[in-house]
């Protein structure tokens, strides 16, 4: 018997990210989209849940496996967690049925060899521990420490609490069409949104947007609460120049270029080109791309009105959506970041206009990456404050985790 497509998928997935892929990605990519909807939604529980739980699923496997599952081959873990998450949090699944066909994810393999110790350690997985002891044992204690020191006990645990759910999906409302009719449409085609509280901002309760005619027509996308507060800090306004210096995938971009009404003056850059391949699909005027490394000298004669650093990150912020970041991040990483992040923002200021505004952002709650990028780098320059700052912590708001600073040039005399 053959293991079931969405188990199949799912499976092939964690041993990519494993390797180093982003689930996200590939849970969007051409591999689930073969999948019949229903497929499609297991592997996406699945594959999330097994990332979300990981650390958990490997300390019930621990004991009956006689050995740390890091320590088992690749293939094996992936199975071995696939069916100990089934086991033990889809209740609506057999316990027959996710020992069984975890087991013939490994028959079909290389690793064929190890379908008896899954099935043994399987069947003897122990219960779930306590709550509060699952939740602490499903994140590496290294980020727990950090943020229980950084924000307290209690705002800690619901930060952990909103990292172990499914996140919300939230819609961005092109601000070209009336809201309103834009709702209608949507619903028209069965797919229901909801208002947020933040202008243009929606949450999707049901359908598939991307299936739409609205989104055809840019109307809506798909963007985070938390990502969709960065772009109006800029205050966009047709007639200025604007520099998104890290600009992919590009959904910030977008978003500015419909708060201004135009596309004019503003150039969208990365380090690769085709990470901003997808920037002007349906765009009614497209914004030219450009590929730079934003740590050098930038290659522009003139200066820009307003620039937007959407800085390269850990990605602390987004766990609830790619949870695998946390087992990939080491603290070393974060000031391995912070040099990064502060080259960027040196280069971004000496491209700014007088009078202007820079707005750097990260989706990262530490403050390696944020406050201590920022303070140091306008210590260091001069000249230069800070005019607005946000905020966006997970478990106290809503969406992904963010910070965000509007810097501008201290005006003469002041």
């Amino acid at each position: 018997m053959a293991a079931s497509p969405a188990r199949r998928a799912a499976f092939d997935i964690l041993l990519r990210v494993d390797e180093g892929a982003f689930a996200d990605e590939l849970l969007h990519g051409p591999a689930l989209e073969r999948l019949e909807v229903r497929d499609r939604a297991l592997a996406t529980e699945l594959t999330l849940g097994v990332l979300r739980w990981r650390g958990a699923l490997d300390a019930l496997a621990a004991a009956p496996a006689r050995r740390p599952v890091e320590s088992l081959d690749r293939e094996v873990r992936a199975a071995l967690r696939l069916g100990a998450y089934q086991l033990r949090y889809l209740s609506r699944i057999p316990d027959r049925a996710a020992v069984s066909e975890s087991v013939e994810l490994l028959k079909a393999g290389p690793k064929a060899a190890a379908a008896g110790l899954v099935n043994a350690v399987l069947r003897r997985l122990p219960p779930r521990p306590p709550a509060a002891r699952e939740i602490e044992a499903a994140n590496p204690a290294w980020l727990l420490q950090r943020w229980r020191q950084r924000h307290g006990a209690e705002a800690a645990r619901a930060i952990l609490e909103a990292y172990q759910q499914q996140p919300s999906t939230f819609l961005r409302f092109n601000a070209r069409f009336p809201y309103d009719e834009t709702v209608r449409l949507l619903e028209a085609e069965g797919v229901k949104a909801v208002p947020s509280g933040l202008p243009g901002a929606y949450r999707l309760e049901e359908g598939r947007p991307s299936e739409t005619r609205c989104w055809a027509e840019g109307r809506v996308r798909i963007q985070d609460l938390g990502s969709q507060r960065i772009a109006p800090m800029l205050r966009p306004e047709a007639g200025k120049t604007l520099l998104d210096l890290c600009a992919a995938p590009g959904g910030k971009t977008q978003h500015a270029v419909e708060l201004r009404g135009s596309a004019a003056g503003v150039f969208a850059c990365d380090l690769y080109r085709h990470r901003l391949r997808t920037l002007n699909d349906l765009a009614a005027e497209p914004v030219p791309v450009v590929a730079l490394d934003a740590e050098k000298p930038l290659p522009f004669r003139r200066r820009f009105d307003q620039i937007l650093i959407d800085a390269p990150c850990s990605g602390t912020g987004t766990l609830a959506r790619n949870p695998e970041i946390k087992w990939r991040l080491r603290p070393a990483d974060l000031l391995d970041l912070q040099k990064r992040q502060r080259e960027i923002l040196r280069q971004g200021l000496a491209a700014l206009a007088p009078g202007g505004a820079l707005v750097y952002a990260t989706c990262s709650i530490e403050p390696e990456e944020n406050e201590q990028v920022v303070e140091t780098v306008l210590r260091q320059t001069g000249g230069f404050r800070i005019t607005q700052r946000l905020e966006r912590l997970p478990g106290r708001d809503a969406g992904d985790g963010f910070f965000a600073f509007r810097i501008e040039p201290i005006p003469s005399g002041a």
